[in-house]
């Protein structure tokens, strides 16, 4: 409780005196890459290396968001964690926040599935909640680490979902662990859809319900500016879509209190999205009440040119949208 108080304390004193939010990173992937399971360390799916995060960290980015896959790390449901894997993420961590400062936020990066199956229809909840128990048990000493319960949940019951997400937010709590944990809504867990029907009760209404002994949570959304907001397109809407898909979101956070994390966000390189990343920053810059901070999507060495890779070209230079994000970025490790 300590910690909590303190992280919430020190959080709210930098965003009074700093202009960015108070963490500005990037998704780093490679690990979740690949559909072989387990797969093969560095033919089917890598992990970011150290240059990357001196690059990022030299840019002024303090937090990475590190997508990872459950079958990866836990070959068999309530069995041990896989040395190997669970060795390459530690050492990913160990790098990036006792050698460089920063900060990760671990993605389970699954939609809530194993192997297929939606936890709690086909997937026990009881083996969610097994996996997160020893997560938080791994990492419950480093205060630099964030629990992602879960990427992107989608094609369930928004209400099964909250049934999962709590049991494995007791599970963590149980392991004696007081991270900060980031919670995702159904449906993808997009802004702009958070009071939507379309996959279900509205996230806005059932996400109420989130339990949390330490009350040291956020809601982590996505975000993406292109027609149908998948990210899958190289066109933004608009200028202002990212400010008009953020409102009705931090509209309910600041109503119901919460703070909020958008784990997944980018634009495309030209004009119109260039402009659309500097609205969508100034406007969450601007409600830092809600919004305690942002991961691009996304960096690592294995996106080649993908059109949000934020990695360095060939040529050593910077990917055009770094110039836009370097206005807002933390510059620092203040949370």
């Amino acid at each position: 409780m300590l910690y909590l108080l303190l992280s919430i304390v020190f959080c709210s004193l930098f965003v009074q005196t700093q202009g960015a939010t108070c963490w500005t990173g990037v998704n780093l992937s490679g690990a979740e890459f690949g559909s072989h399971i387990p797969g093969i360390y560095n033919k089917d799916y890598t992990f970011p290396e150290p240059k990357e995060v001196d690059y990022y960290v030299e840019k002024g980015l303090n937090i990475f968001r590190l997508p990872f896959i459950w079958e990866r790390l836990q070959l068999t449901l309530l069995g041990p964690l896989d040395t190997a894997y669970l060795g390459h993420i530690n050492d990913f961590v160990d790098y990036a926040t006792n050698k460089k400062g920063a900060y990760v936020l671990l993605d389970v990066h699954n939609y809530a599935r194993y192997k297929g199956n939606v936890i709690g229809n086909g997937t026990a909840t009881d083996a969610f909640a097994d996996l997160w128990s020893k997560l938080a048990s791994a990492f419950k000493n480093n205060s630099k680490v964030l629990f992602g319960l879960m990427n992107e949940p989608h094609g369930m019951e928004t209400e099964l979902w909250l049934v999962d997400a709590n049991a494995a937010i007791k599970s963590i709590r149980d392991a004696g662990a007081t991270n900060i944990i980031t919670v995702p809504g159904n449906g993808y867990t997009g802004a702009w859809s958070w009071d939507s029907n379309d996959y279900g009760t509205p996230n806005a209404k059932v996400m109420l319900g989130v339990k949390d002994p330490n009350n040291n949570f956020v809601f982590e959304v996505h975000q993406y500016l292109d027609s149908d907001g998948s990210g899958t397109h190289e066109s933004c809407v608009s200028a202002t879509v990212g400010s008009q898909r953020l409102k009705v979101f931090t509209e309910w956070a600041r109503l119901n209190k919460y703070k909020g994390f958008l784990g997944e966000w980018a634009g495309a390189r030209n004009e119109i999205c260039y402009e659309a990343i500097t609205d969508i920053l100034k406007y969450m810059d601007s409600n830092k009440d809600v919004w305690i901070g942002w991961t691009w999507w996304g960096g690592g060495p294995w996106w080649g040119n993908y059109m949000f890779a934020l990695d360095p070209n060939n040529c050593g230079a910077d990917e055009p949208q770094m110039a836009y994000l370097k206005p807002f970025l933390a510059d620092g490790y203040h949370c």
